[in-house]
């Protein structure tokens, strides 16, 4: 139930296209073949957004912060509850007592919030009040009237929301009894601001120079993706024909269970990372672990990247991941893989924080709107600049041991959700690709550095999409995205 109600944020843009000619950025790379005279106008869609509270943690009721599905939540005098007698669809809801429970990030084009709430377990009936912010939070007003909670079960009470600014509610509670919150639904028209998904944007770049995490291989689970056919890693091909050898030291391919890699021994890095995303890999209860750790199972002899090895407080760089954290919630185990320093490059902060983040939430929102998508990332080059100016102006990490990139590159085909997907893979199938200089000084905006495929693949040196039929390749791989 809770993934059919995350899968209600549906729809698809309806395009218009107009005869005017689109000013480019100076470091838009375009393919010969795109069309230029083009402007695409997305028409605005409805959507529905649900926060179930099934990612959140919070066993205390003194105030503080909660990372949810749809963003950052402040819990007064509240909990995240999963006893048998919290009232609840799923495994837990919020437990509110005399506080509240505020949102801290805006949300657009806001027309209807609908609560599901029941009383908790054997307290007295109370009252709960609704309030709604049009300033981000400074001022709050009560929206609807008092809510009298005697209910057992839950029950959903929906509010009409008329004002055309962006907007965060508050659930404030009266009284001394206990109440449940649970499923709180946000109805509107147009882009909402917000992306469902624990965003991937945490301190990567720290001051990593304290001591080395404890090497560790993968803790792979049923949520893993299968080995091959629908859904695998590798569906749409091997870009570099990377083998599981020893002699392979510099494309060497490692199935991490949730992904699998072409890993550069020389480099200390990934050539690059494959993965699948659909809802259920979004969906879970897992939250983003932080658990930055060597990989155990690189061949005897080979250089170990350490957790503390980029030492951002020295040389400005994060510990970008290839496969996003929060593109695997599904698990513990799922979320703990990203962070094996063999998926990770050294990254401009501005990089990794914002531009792809950025595109990380995009392609996690079209996933929400009922496609699937299969990624690839990698990087290629040497040389970047991260946050401490000239002085990180340099080509490498640890002695030598980890290349810094030029460049960082990512290669995504988006289909509907369904069966049989290289045969759904066609001429007209959307095809984003891009590629940014690893530079602190980058465009937060991802677009403006969307390219072809085949670019990607002169500077690479790669065979992308190599399983899908020649003339199918020919056709995504020699134009831009522009939607």
């Amino acid at each position: 139930m809770k993934l059919r109600k995350l899968l209600m944020y549906l729809g698809f843009a309806t395009l218009v296209l107009t005869g005017c000619k689109k000013d480019l950025p100076a470091n838009h790379s375009i393919d010969p073949n795109m069309p230029g005279d083009t402007v695409v106008t997305p028409t605005p869609k409805p959507y529905a957004i649900t926060e179930t509270f099934e990612s959140g943690t919070k066993g205390a009721y003194a105030i503080a912060d909660v990372q949810l599905l749809t963003g950052v939540w402040s819990f007064n005098d509240a909990v995240v509850g999963s006893l048998a007698t919290d009232v609840k669809d799923g495994a837990k809801s919020v437990r509110l007592r005399t506080g509240d429970i505020t949102m801290k990030f805006d949300i657009s084009g806001v027309t209807q919030i609908s609560i599901s709430h029941a009383k908790y377990g054997a307290d007295a009936a109370s009252t709960w009040q609704l309030f709604m912010s049009t300033d981000s939070g400074t001022t709050f007003t009560q929206l609807g009237a008092d809510i009298a909670e005697n209910n057992t079960v839950l029950v959903t009470d929906s509010f009409k929301v008329t004002t055309t600014k962006k907007v965060r509610f508050q659930i404030k509670k009266t009284g001394t009894a206990r109440i449940n919150i649970d499923d709180i639904t946000f109805k509107g028209t147009g882009e909402p601001g917000i992306i469902p998904g624990t965003p991937d944007s945490g301190d990567d770049g720290g001051d990593q120079s304290g001591s080395a995490s404890t090497p560790r291989g993968v803790t792979v689970g049923t949520d893993a993706p299968p080995a091959s056919g629908d859904n695998s890693d590798l569906l749409l091909g091997n870009p570099s024909a990377a083998e599981n050898a020893i002699v392979m030291m510099d494309n060497y391919l490692i199935d991490q269970g949730y992904y699998t890699e072409s890993y550069n021994s020389t480099k200390g890095e990934p050539n690059w990372v494959s993965w699948h995303l659909d809802a259920t890999n979004i969906t879970g209860a897992a939250s983003r672990q932080d658990s930055f750790a060597a990989f155990s199972g690189l061949p005897t002899g080979w250089f170990q990247v350490q957790s503390n090895s980029y030492q951002a407080s020295v040389y400005g760089f994060d510990r970008g991941h290839n496969c996003p954290s929060a593109d695997r919630t599904s698990s513990k185990g799922a979320n703990d893989a990203t962070f094996l320093m063999t998926n990770m490059i050294p990254q401009a902060p501005q990089n990794n924080q914002q531009t792809w983040n950025n595109l990380e939430g995009y392609l996690r929102e079209q996933v929400v709107e009922g496609n699937e998508v299969y990624i690839i990332m990698g990087s290629y080059g040497t040389g970047g600049t991260g946050s401490k100016g000239a002085f990180s102006s340099i080509t490498t990490l640890d002695n030598g041991h980890i290349n810094v990139p030029s460049n960082v590159w990512k290669v995504a085909v988006i289909i509907p959700a369904g069966n049989g997907d290289v045969s759904r893979v066609t001429s007209s199938t959307r095809v984003i690709a891009v590629n940014t200089p690893n530079i602190n000084s980058i465009s937060t905006d991802w677009k403006q550095y969307r390219v072809t495929v085949r670019s990607i693949e002169t500077a690479t040196g790669y065979n992308l999409l190599s399983n899908l039929p020649q003339s199918v390749q020919d056709a995504i791989e020699t134009k831009a995205d522009n939607l």
